[in-house]
């Protein structure tokens, strides 16, 4: 297979990467073919101890580094004022380990590959970008669980970020009530809630009256995975881990658009 026909199915993704790492379409274009032209060349090689996907990035990394001081030099001049501008404020290295977990998604290892980092680091990268993530993001949390053992739980994890408790909510007309009254900036719901009604037509509910981004909590994923609709994008299993609750957060309300207008 030639080199073209394996890399071609990631491509529009590494080109993704590079505009949102960046924070412009044209330099981040432009990084790529660098990458790509040095491939071409035989300058730079695809190392076989990583996945063409792993290693197309890695490559795509070390071109960057290499003139790395001064895009960010530029930065500040780049006039986003979408979540473009947000993550060019975030510190590099940071921002490089939570696009590519969180946007390109990657894993911690796969990403420590690229970066030449170990996961420990990239770990710590992630937990320091969501940290600035939630301080510029604060907002106030809407959570819909009817366990109240669990909901305790999850409101904990919220105030642990920085964020506000909008309201708890244990059944499908308190969800609705809540949000009418204290209009919420997060939505966190599980799908089987008290009286036996459901999560997901209260935030269907909710949904109609503004946008708001969504992480549904739930020991019955396959409700919502079932192929037939729109999926959620923010889906979290039970029992859950406080780590991936807190990193959903993060990513929800940086990329959701409604949060990206607001900053404009």
């Amino acid at each position: 297979m030639s080199l073209l026909a394996r890399l071609a199915p990631h491509l529009p993704y590494v080109r993704r990467y590079a505009r949102a790492l960046t924070g412009d379409q044209a330099t981040g274009d432009n990084y790529v073919r660098v990458a790509l032209e040095a491939l071409a060349a035989g300058e730079r090689q695809l190392s076989p101890d990583m996945t063409p996907r792993v290693a197309l990035y890695h490559i795509f990394h070390a071109i960057w580094s290499s003139t790395g001081a001064q895009l960010e030099g530029n930065a500040t001049n780049l006039g986003h004022e979408d979540a473009s501008s947000r993550l060019m404020r975030i510190a590099p290295r940071s921002r490089q380990a939570f696009l590519l977990t969180a946007l390109e998604g990657f894993t911690p290892s796969e990403a420590g590959q690229i970066l030449s980092s170990d996961v420990q680091s990239v770990e710590q990268l992630i937990s320091e970008a969501q940290g600035e993530i939630d301080a510029e993001l604060a907002t106030d949390v809407l959570i819909i669980e009817d366990e109240a053992i669990i909901s305790a739980d999850i409101e904990s994890l919220v105030r642990e970020l920085g964020h506000r408790i909008a309201g708890t909510a244990t059944t499908h007309h308190e969800a609705v009530d809540s949000a009418a009254r204290h209009r919420p900036g997060l939505v966190l719901a599980d799908i089987q809630l008290a009286d036996g009604s459901s999560g997901i037509d209260a935030v269907k509910e909710i949904l109609k009256r503004f946008d708001v981004p969504v992480i549904f909590i739930t020991a019955f994923p396959e409700r919502l995975l079932t192929g037939e609709r729109p999926e959620p994008t923010f889906l979290i299993t039970k029992p859950f881990q406080p780590e991936t609750v807190k990193a959903a957060i993060s990513q929800a309300l940086f990329f959701h658009p409604a949060n990206q207008k607001q900053a404009a």
